[in-house]
Formats: structure tokens, C-alpha cells, sequence
């Protein structure tokens, strides 16, 4: 049971009894891998139908729940296309797509039990746009950006659309694309340091920063070794951003923000690719970065030595090499990091796995696990520490984790008004606002990064909880020791009277501050 947060009253769940995988298994030859030249063509799999609920069988289900998985109570309103990709807005609510144009978000019920949430329609995109792995991001501001799509509407299309959501307005404004930008397609992007939106090209080595209040950009990426098709980015403590090349491999690139250009970060010892894919790069506390393997094999960067190193092997499954080739991870509150992995490329069934630093463990899968690919899935740390997993189908589950969190990466609140007034908006600064890492990645066909502060405010009282919308971040840095500010909305229907106030980023709590709301 996990019991490091207390924003809601968890349902009890049985852990599960993982099994380690101690010993490193042998990775194919590259002559009995699928591979292709370069330039290459598209890799991702045809629009597939959703993976139906009804599947589901009675002991897919016990499985589940004994793993510490827990079905969304309120029936999914997904229809047909399933539950996509999935992002935490700072008020505390989720924004998941239906794989085409339609949204909705999931609110936490009034203890902060989002197994309990309650949903509801969105404003549709734009005219015309209905993405399919797409660049993504949450802004300082706390509006939503969407960028690309690899299909629309279910359609081949690399599409170099894009929009922005409001959330105060509830209205998504389309964004033109980078000068020359024919395409976008299934696009990295990732939030920088000091909170610019950084977008890649799917099918060139471009790259270009967004300006938001002009709603303009301006290329940036110069040195770049290879095309940024299927690469994942992950933002590190320095302010830089890491991948492991693709087309490339086995060399790995480093993006610096000051000078707007790449350079080498070494060569991976292992190697990470099948069919053109690659799995999914997860900045740890300890500061290093965990690169999941399409071939069934994993690396780790040491960022204080610049160095890659060698990982565990995932293991053969009834015979078949497990992998990545596509597919999410999570950083739990405790440091260690949740994958989905499955054999060859695209293949059912999956499994799930945690990465403590040293060793792959094995544990209980959601229930739709055996209908499903590792590419399926998307993972999303939440508030209470929990991490949402949608897989395209009208299944939306919870997972529980037994694992202790770090305090020492916990958010510490500095400076905060105690007398707040409902329907007002305060700042509030500290550190760690950020967290240690993004804590959710996929690659270049889903970004969810959650490294940004939420408040949330419990009344004595009732005990019932809100979240006060955050924006205005002054920073988006990982790993940092530096005093942050942001804003928050004191809700105008909130509870009034003695309340504890806390700030959460990917699902760690800091200490509480007593407050009075009037």
C-alpha cells in the first residue's frame, strides 16, 4: 500500500511479488534483426482497432487488482477509439484524448481519489485535426500544446497541424507549424529549462523553440547527427537535453540550450535497436538515464561522468525475447521506473517491469496486458503517486504502488500567503518545485512530462480536497536546488475555514503549511 501521499483515502490493493531478473540475457544478431537503411520508411503499425473492454476475462481482472491495478469506477467515455494520450493539467485534472479529435478530462473525486475521478467532455480540436502520435507538452502556463500527428483521423498523414488548449476558456486555437515545416508526424518535443517549448521534425533533423505570446518559432538544433525519427529527449539536471540516436546508433547527442546546437554524449556499449524503434529514456534521481531497448537489451548515462554503461537484458518470455520497440515508462515516487515491454515488435502479450537502478523486476500487468503491445500503453504519474495507464481501449486503470517514496527529491514549500481568500490568486516559492526528472516518457509518439508544481489544499475539517490551478512556473528545471515561484488560483467554491496546503510534483507531496481559507 502506498501511504507517502494523503490527498485521498487509497483503496487497499495487494501488492505483487515480484520476480528479478538477476542474470543478462543474449540480444539477437544484428543479421537476425529486422533493419532498414536510412533514410528509412515509417515504422509505426497501421491504425489498429481499439483493444475491446469485453476482453477482458474474470481472471485477467483478479490478476490485476492482486498486482495492485484498479479499474476507473465512471465507465469510460472513449467509445470506439479508446483512451489515448494522457496529460496532468496543474489543476489537478487529466486531459486524455480519444485518438482522434475529442478530449476529456478525468477530476478526482472530493478526497483526491482519482479511482473514484468523474469525467468530462472537452472542446474538440481544431477543424480537420485528429492526431495520432503527436508531440505534446503542458506549458508554464499551464495550457496544453499538441503538435503533429503521425495519422489523422485514423489516416497516414504526418501531419504538421497543431494546437493550443486553454483551460480556463476551454478552446483549443490551432498553431501553424516552423517555416517550411511540411511535416511534423509523430514529433519529440520537450519543455526546456527555462520553460520554452522545444518541438522536433518526425522525418528531418530539424528542430525549432515556440514562442507562446507570439505564437511564432524559431529553428534551433544545429549539429545534429541523424534525422530525430524515432528518437526519445529527455531533459537532464544541466539544463541539456539527451537522446539516444536511432538512425545513428550507436551514438547518443546532447541538445545545449545556450549555444542552440548538438553534440556528441558518447557511444552506447549495447545495442538498443530493432526494426528502426527504440524504448523509452527515463531520468532517474540518482541521475542517470535508463534507455529501454527495442532489441531486448538496456543502457543507463551516468550524467556526473558523461558515460553509458551496459544495463539488464530483459528476459526471454515462453520463449520470445521481451522489449521495447515503442513504448512508456513512469518514474514511481520511490526512484524506481515502470514499463511496459513485450516481444519482437508489436507483438502481444506484455508485461510490466520496475528498474530499481540495478536489476528488472517483474510484476502483475493491468488486465488487458494479454490482448496487448507494449506500444498500446500510456503512463501518467498522478498526484497521489499512483500512475494512470491508458492502452486505446475504453479500460482506464490505476496503478498502486508498495514502494516507499524519496523525501529527498519531496517539493519544500518557502514562501506561501496563510490567509487566503477563495476566488484569489497567490504565489508561492520553494524548491524542488520540479522534481528530480519529466518522470513520464514513450519517445517521439507521446510526451506527458508532469515536472512542474501543483497545489493542493485540504480542509480540516471535512478533509475534502482541491487542487488550485497553478501557472506561471518561473522554471521548468529538473534536478534543481534553486528557488522557484508560481501562481495558484485559490478555487471561488472552495471550502472556508483551517486547511493544509501542499505542493505536489510527480505525485510527492512536500510538508503540509496550515492555512485559513475566508
Amino acid at each position: 500500500m502506498a501511504t507517502h501521499i494523503q490527498l485521498a483515502a487509497l483503496a487497499a490493493c495487494i501488492a505483487c511479488t515480484g520476480t528479478s531478473i538477476a542474470s543478462a540475457h543474449p540480444i539477437a544478431p544484428a543479421s537476425n534483426r529486422i533493419s532498414f537503411g536510412y533514410p528509412t520508411p515509417r515504422m509505426h503499425p497501421p491504425a489498429r482497432p481499439p483493444v475491446p473492454h469485453v476482453r477482458i476475462t474474470p481472471a485477467d481482472r483478479l490478476r490485476a487488482v492482486a498486482g495492485g491495478w484498479q479499474e476507473v469506477v465512471a465507465p469510460a467515455p472513449f467509445g470506439a477509439n479508446g483512451a489515448g494520450t494522457a496529460l496532468l493539467m496543474t489543476d489537478g485534472t487529466v486531459m486524455i484524448q480519444d485518438n482522434e479529435s475529442s478530449w476529456y478530462s478525468l477530476t478526482p473525486d472530493n478526497t483526491g481519489n482519482y479511482v473514484n475521478g468523474t469525467w468530462t467532455q472537452k472542446a474538440s480540436l481544431p477543424s480537420g485535426y485528429g492526431p495520432l502520435y503527436f508531440a505534446s507538452a503542458v506549458l508554464a502556463d499551464g495550457s496544453l500544446i499538441i503538435n503533429g500527428g503521425e495519422y489523422n483521423f485514423f489516416k497516414s498523414a504526418e501531419t504538421n497541424l497543431g494546437a493550443i488548449y486553454n483551460p480556463l476558456a476551454n478552446t483549443w486555437t490551432a498553431v501553424a507549424p516552423p517555416s517550411g515545416w511540411s511535416s511534423i508526424g509523430d514529433g519529440q518535443s520537450a519543455v526546456l529549462a527555462d520553460g520554452t517549448y522545444m518541438l522536433g521534425n518526425c522525418c528531418t533533423s530539424l528542430q525549432a523553440l515556440f514562442n507562446e505570446k507570439k505564437a511564432s518559432w524559431t529553428q534551433t538544433g544545429t549539429g545534429k547527427d541523424d534525422t530525430n525519427s524515432e528518437e526519445g529527449w529527455t531533459l537532464l539536471a544541466s539544463g541539456n537535453v539527451l537522446t539516444a540516436d536511432v538512425a545513428a546508433e550507436p551514438n547518443s547527442e546532447s541538445y545545449s540550450p545556450a549555444s542552440g546546437a548538438w553534440k556528441t554524449a558518447g557511444k552506447i556499449p549495447v545495442d538498443l535497436i530493432q526494426a528502426f524503434e527504440i524504448g523509452p529514456q527515463m531520468l532517474r534521481p540518482d541521475g542517470t538515464v535508463f534507455v529501454a531497448g527495442a532489441s531486448g537489451a538496456t543502457a543507463v548515462y551516468d550524467t556526473a561522468k558523461g558515460s553509458w554503461a551496459a544495463g539488464p537484458s530483459f528476459p526471454k518470455i515462453g520463449g520470445e525475447q521481451v522489449d521495447i520497440a515503442d513504448g512508456p515508462s513512469a518514474l514511481l515516487p520511490g526512484g524506481d521506473v515502470i514499463m511496459a515491454a513485450s516481444p519482437g515488435v508489436y507483438s502481444t502479450p506484455s508485461y510490466f517491469f520496475l528498474f530499481n537502478g540495478t536489476k528488472l523486476t517483474q510484476i502483475a500487468g493491468p488486465p488487458n496486458a494479454p490482448n496487448n503491445s507494449s506500444y498500446n500503453y500510456r503512463l501518467l504519474v498522478l498526484p497521489t503517486g499512483q500512475i494512470l495507464e491508458t492502452d486505446s481501449s475504453d479500460d482506464v486503470e490505476i496503478y498502486t504502488s508498495n514502494t516507499k517514496e524519496l523525501r529527498s527529491i519531496a517539493p519544500v514549500i518557502g514562501k506561501v500567503a496563510t490567509t487566503l481568500t477563495h476566488g484569489t490568486t497567490y504565489p508561492i516559492s520553494g524548491k524542488r518545485f520540479n522534481g528530480a526528472s519529466q518522470a513520464n516518457a514513450y519517445g517521439d509518439d507521446a510526451q506527458s512530462a508532469t515536472n512542474y508544481p501543483l497545489v493542493a489544499i485540504t480542509n480540516t475539517a471535512s478533509g475534502h480536497v482541491v487542487f488550485a490551478r497553478t501557472h506561471g512556473h518561473s522554471s521548468m528545471a529538473v534536478g534543481s536546488q534553486a528557488t522557484v515561484s508560481t501562481n495558484f488560483d485559490v478555487p471561488a467554491k472552495i471550502e472556508l475555514g483551517s486547511s493544509k496546503l501542499v505542493v505536489v510534483t510527480n505525485g510527492i507531496q512536500s510538508a503540509p503549511v496550515t492555512v485559513t481559507i475566508k
